[in-house]
């Protein structure tokens, strides 16, 4: 609970009993109490008990049901002035009770509208509806039209999800986000409308809603066949973000990895982007093909990489921790390295089954369905997340068998083969590199392995390339010894550039991958 508070207090600036008050009318929920504080700010919570002096009712040790009259005006003066000094056994206070619940109501009424909660204890029935598949005068015209039609239905049962919000927001203009020295009166008319006017509320409020503002200039607005086809005709691979707005690892994407300049760059030029509620109707293609766990809040958040030709789902993010920047950016360029589009590419391929074995629940005994119930309550009742397709190409034990086929390799062709005579081959492997101190003239760069490990070390940016390679010839990478290797940034490989400095290079804060060679 001190936790929430003290998140709540620096989020939105309140003092902790506002933030106490916010936070137990709705269970805890942070977001939903930031939400409701920003939608009512200045709700009234009635007054404190602990604040509020005893109500001016006349206490009397008489249990009667009946209370004792008083006649003399003289006496009960007296009594009342005495009633400030006797605290041995104060009043019981009730009326608060009440007063907060008829609160809770109140506010469950602005929320939610009049559910008919009457005396009544039977629910009213639901009324009718209809709705009209093709109206009058449908002529069947363009598919423009069509799909107009088509984004507008989709709009409105968007509507019917839920209001929106600072952490709930909707944008239909998306050409006001293309440019961010744009008009800022527009784009604030527009941020009021994705929000449904409570970035207006205050000054703090349209600083938060800018912040966590879904990025609208990156997605793609049509729908799942029609980002497909674009995909195919531009060489794009389809990026699929699906947000629960209730968990705020989705709203950290918005804040963080979505809003970060480098990513934005990778993704324009490389995907087309996609990003949905798990209840928006636009979304269900989606999540019916490859988002089987939507429903399970570890498995948030939820970004996959799919290939447009195939529709086979390549590479997956789900569950915390959110990546950083940093790394969500490596990793994509990384994927982007090992995967093409190019019709004559060759993409990885999965070398080795998934650990988990699919369950059929249907056939399973009663002693088994017992004993998944026992293993997932021993597991802390983690829900279900998707596991990432990408991470089966990728071999568990590289290089132990690297180090293995290098021996095969020594015994077979003997230990007197020379060696090719390559730039790799010139760079000395015995001059171990020192860290120079921090300075604006030195950088960090990380280096990732194909086990996934990584490793940040300083250079200076006027050390060459080289400087790199030899680094890594002295150090060798963990279970690696003898092995030759490439070092890969942003698709280019460095051994062509092993005579320019670091800086030259564009290294300065990158990450650099790091691939070994199996040679035949």
């Amino acid at each position: 609970m001190e936790e929430e508070i003290a998140n709540f207090v620096a989020i939105t600036g309140c003092e902790p009993q506002k933030a106490t008050q916010y936070l137990q009318l709705t269970d805890n929920n942070l977001e939903q109490a930031i939400q409701l504080y920003f939608d009512s700010p200045n709700l009234d919570f009635g007054h404190d008990a602990t604040s509020q002096p005893p109500p001016a009712a006349r206490p009397s040790t008489n249990t009667a049901a009946n209370p004792i009259s008083v006649d003399s005006d003289e006496e009960m003066s007296d009594f009342d002035a005495g009633v400030g000094l006797e605290t041995s056994t104060p009043p019981v206070i009730q009326p608060n009770v009440e007063d907060d619940e008829a609160m809770a109501r109140r506010l469950q009424e602005e929320m939610y509208g009049d559910m008919g909660g009457g005396e009544a204890e039977v629910r009213a029935p639901m009324a009718r509806t209809t709705e009209t598949l093709v109206g009058p005068g449908a002529n069947w015209g363009p598919d423009e039209d069509i799909d107009a039609m088509v984004q507008e239905q989709l709009a409105a049962r968007r509507r019917a999800h839920g209001r929106p919000g600072i952490f709930n927001q909707r944008s239909g203009q998306t050409s006001v986000w293309d440019n961010e020295t744009a008009d800022g009166s527009a784009r604030r008319r527009e941020l009021a409308t994705a929000t449904g006017g409570a970035s207006e509320s205050s000054t703090k409020s349209n600083m938060l809603a800018e912040m966590y503002r879904p990025p609208f200039e990156l997605m793609f607005h049509g729908n799942w066949d029609k980002a497909r086809d674009e995909g195919k005709d531009e060489e794009k691979w389809l990026l699929v973000n699906v947000q629960d707005p209730a968990i705020f690892d989705c709203q950290i994407l918005n804040r963080d990895i979505w809003k970060n300049a480098d990513i934005k760059e990778t993704v324009k030029e490389n995907f087309i982007f996609l990003q949905f509620a798990k209840d928006d109707p636009r979304g269900d293609q989606y999540n019916n093909y490859y988002f089987h766990a939507r429903d399970s809040q570890d498995a948030y958040p939820h970004i996959a990489i799919v290939d447009p030709r195939t529709g086979e789902q390549v590479k997956v993010w789900s569950g915390p921790p959110v990546p950083s920047p940093i790394e969500f950016h490596a990793e994509l360029h990384e994927f982007l390295d090992r995967y093409s589009l190019k019709a004559n590419a060759k993409n990885p391929v999965a070398n080795r089954k998934s650990d988990k074995k699919k369950v059929d629940v249907n056939r399973m005994t009663e002693d088994e369905m017992l004993e998944m119930a026992l293993q997932n309550s021993l597991e802390n009742n983690k829900g279900p997340k998707d596991e990432d397709p990408d991470a089966l190409t990728k071999m568990q034990d590289s290089a132990a068998k690297g180090k293995d086929k290098a021996e095969e390799n020594v015994a077979t062709n003997g230990p007197t083969n020379a060696v090719a005579d390559t730039p790799f081959s010139h760079i000395s492997s015995s001059n171990p590199h020192t860290e120079p101190p921090l300075g604006p003239t030195v950088t960090r760069i990380q280096f990732r392995g194909p086990d996934g490990k990584r490793v940040v070390r300083r250079f200076a940016l006027t050390d060459s390339v080289r400087r790199i390679y030899e680094w890594l010839k002295a150090e060798p990478w963990e279970g690696s010894d003898g092995k030759a290797f490439e070092v890969i940034s942003a698709g280019k490989n460095l051994i062509d550039h092993v005579d320019e400095t670091i800086e030259q290079a564009g290294l300065k804060m990158a990450t650099i991958m790091l691939e070994f060679i199996d040679e035949e």
